[in-house]
């Protein structure tokens, strides 16, 4: 990804990820990144990134288009 997205991206981006939607790890595209897949975590802001409470006590936020998270169902919970 390059630059910031477009208002309507981040607009789509926080109607996907809501605040206090839980989500999962898949990649981390930061070679210094050491959260393990499959981290759970809670949404608590969204804008070009999805800003993340792991539950590791981490706060790294997941970038839109770089990173891979996916949302947790609740069987997933």
């Amino acid at each position: 990804m390059t630059g910031f997205p477009s208002r309507e991206t981040v607009n789509r981006i926080k109607a996907m990820y809501p605040t206090g939607t839980r989500v999962e790890l898949v990649h981390m595209n930061d070679p210094f990144c050491t959260l393990p897949q499959g981290l759970k975590g809670t949404v608590r802001a969204v804008d070009a990134t999805v800003h993340i409470n792991w539950d590791n006590g981490s706060t790294l936020g997941a970038v839109y288009g770089e990173d891979q998270i996916r949302i947790l169902t609740e069987e997933d919970k």
